[in-house]
């Protein structure tokens, strides 16, 4: 494969945007989209992939709505779905503080958050949504922190300058999943949701050029079978785990979502991976995952590092005039609630130039003691405890004692299948939800707008948009023995037998922390075209080394967990290639894609709107050729484009 050739451009995508005024779009779109009468969802399916929290709350409302509704996740049980890892909050434009915060500035904070590079439409349609997900998880029991009057408190989260994140302590992902869980709970007890635990999907399945169902593997008995629906929903979160170090968990993977873009589905910018600044530091070659220090913490700890290079007296040694407070120092308007992409290469470049911390080097403080001062240690322990816990736990350290130290990791991808305002990807009937599709983030995601999209895409767009496809469709169903099911069937049988018998030298997680390596050496904090390349030709090198070499135990009829990981790590060395080309294509800086060819004097990314402010989409093309660029342009009629500035 050539390496620099030039990628055909074939299709501008479009994305279905309603026309009208910005705030009226969604309100006249569900107005005009097409129902379906009660008396017939009962005669529609619809197949979840993802019990997290985009995936529960479709599947509990769609359920509600009268569709009958099947859920599949890889977990014994949709509560143990990675969006428990959620700590610091979940952002909505109520403006219960009084302090200026509206819709529109939700909506703007997110748009400028995300360096312009997401859709207006959809981005104003989430901060419209997110008034009511607070509504609908209160009422569900879901214990928010209130203010003495019994007010719903709210904290300060990266990127704004207002207060507009609620939170339950640091476990509000879990709270909010346990609220979705209940729900969804209620409907399998009343018969509408069938639930599928310890299945995995493993390939989609089109009908007449629709997808009409998915084959699936239980991972205790390695059965393979059918399933069929009139419309598929992925929710089945992001793909950070292929730099196997990340904040994931380790079964998050992007098998579902890649196997959807070789049947059809397009896949959006690829390469807009977020680096999260506040996580444990990596202590060693052994660890499997890394462990995420809320956003929240950045409230009242303060960052630093020392002044002068190679100091490593311990933090209480080193005087205050000769600490750096780098990001207060470079930002004084946002200080330490800068983005996460802005702390995160800050930090980095505090390393780079000798002023880290810790044994290794990789690491900047975060420190509480002003805040202890400040408010009392209860008044800390009350907002943080649980993480102040965490913490103490992993590391030994006490972080009321000592400062925490903290460096940037990968977290969430901003990247996914590309939908249109539908939510439907290129496939007709195969919707993509939360971290699974593109849309909301652009190039980088504001701290506590997941756990948003994903409940509003599962409460409050799917159900609309779902039921508009599935009204002008008709009611039959197409059964599991139709030839298309039964073909991919034996394709998914004969790959994992293929897998089995090469009886190679190294294991699977062997080839997933080398891919891991080159994916955060050269398309991580920082990248260049120099390095780019280099690593997509020795990602195809992995990939040919990978399907003669690799070493697998056991069989399929049984619980096997090298099967599990071998499928995983084949997508992510192939979805590993697609996020270096594209990488490589786009010749500037936005979000979390810093290329270091394109910068200002001053460090800051450099976008070219000129040239790249469109989503880039890519076509599978074939196993062995170059994947097809395509593009939807990205209008600004709303918001001015500028440098962005948190000075």
């Amino acid at each position: 494969m050539i390496l620099d050739a030039k990628i055909p451009e074939v299709v501008t995508l479009d994305a279905k945007i309603p026309d009208g005024p910005l705030a009226e779009k969604w309100e006249k779109h569900k107005f005009n989209v097409k129902l379906v009468n009660p008396a017939n969802k009962r005669k529609y399916d619809i197949i979840i992939v993802g019990s997290g929290l985009a995936g529960a709350s479709a599947a509990a409302t769609l359920a509600e709505l009268g569709y009958n509704v099947k859920v599949f996740c890889f977990q014994d049980s949709a509560r143990r779905a990675h969006s428990i890892a959620a700590q610091g909050g979940i952002n909505a434009a109520k403006n219960y503080q009084n302090d200026g915060d509206s819709v529109y500035r939700l909506f703007y904070d997110t748009i400028k958050g995300g360096d312009y590079r997401a859709r207006e439409a959809n981005v104003y349609r989430l901060a419209q949504v997110s008034v009511n997900i607070i509504d609908q998880c209160v009422a569900q029991g879901v214990p928010f922190a209130r203010e003495y009057g019994g007010l719903l408190a709210n904290r300060s989260f990266g990127g704004a300058q207002v207060s507009r994140t609620f939170y339950a302590r640091g476990q509000t992902g879990q709270q909010l999943l346990l609220g979705a869980y209940s729900a969804l709970n209620r409907q399998i007890a009343y018969g509408k949701v069938q639930m599928f635990p310890r299945t995995e999907m493993l390939d989609l399945v089109m009908v007449d050029g629709k997808a009409r169902g998915i084959v699936t593997r239980h991972l205790v008995t390695g059965h393979i079978e059918s399933h069929s629906a009139h419309a598929v929903v992925l929710a089945t979160g992001g793909y950070g785990n292929v730099f196997y170090l990340s904040t994931n968990a380790m079964g998050s993977n992007t098998t579902a979502i890649w196997r959807a873009y070789k049947k059809g589905a397009f896949f959006g910018n690829p390469c807009f991976t977020q680096i999260h600044p506040t996580c444990i530091p990596v202590s060693g070659e052994y660890q499997s995952k890394l462990t995420l220090m809320s956003e929240s913490l950045r409230n009242d700890g303060r960052v630093w590092v020392p002044k002068a290079k190679g100091d490593k007296r311990l933090a209480k040694d080193i005087p205050e005039d000769e600490r750096d407070y780098f990001l207060e120092r470079k930002y004084p308007a946002f200080g330490n609630l800068v983005p996460r992409d802005v702390a995160s290469r800050n930090a980095k470049l505090a390393c780079d130039e000798g002023r880290g911390v810790g044994s290794t080097g990789l690491a900047v403080y975060l420190d509480f003691s002003d805040a202890i001062k400040r408010d009392g240690l209860d008044k800390v322990s009350q907002k943080y405890g649980n993480l102040f816990e965490m913490y103490a736990k992993i590391t030994g350290e006490d972080p009321y004692q000592t400062p925490m130290r903290i460096y940037p990791a990968v977290h969430y991808t901003m990247g996914g299948l590309w939908v249109d305002y539908n939510l439907m990807t290129t496939v007709p009937g195969l919707y993509a939800a939360g971290e699974a599709n593109f849309s909301d983030h652009g190039a980088n995601r504001l701290g506590a707008s997941a756990l948003m999209q994903g409940l509003a895409d599962g409460y409050f767009v799917l159900p609309y948009t779902i039921g508009d496809y599935l009204a002008q469709m008709p009611a039959a169903k197409v059964t599991v023995d139709h030839p298309a099911f039964k073909e991919a069937e034996t394709n998914v049988r004969a790959t994992i037998q293929k897998l089995l018998s090469i009886n190679g030298t190294k294991t699977v997680d062997e080839f997933h922390k080398e891919l891991g390596l080159l994916m955060w050496d050269y398309c991580g904090m920082a990248r260049n075209a120099e390095g780019l390349q280099y690593a997509k030709g020795k990602i195809q090198a992995l990939r040919k080394e990978f399907w003669s070499n690799v070493k697998l135990y056991g069989v399929n009829e049984d619980m096997n967990q090298t099967i599990e990981k071998a499928g995983r790590v084949a997508d992510f060395i192939e979805l590993g290639e697609l996020m270096v080309t594209d990488a490589l294509h786009r010749n500037e800086s936005c979000g979390g894609h810093f290329r270091e060819e394109y910068q200002t004097p001053e460090n800051e990314a450099l976008r070219d709107d000129a040239n790249f402010a469109y989503v880039a989409a890519w076509e599978y093309t074939g196993p062995d050729s170059e994947a097809r660029l395509n593009k939807e342009p990205l209008a600004f009629e709303n918001v001015k484009l500028t440098q962005r500035s948190y000075k």
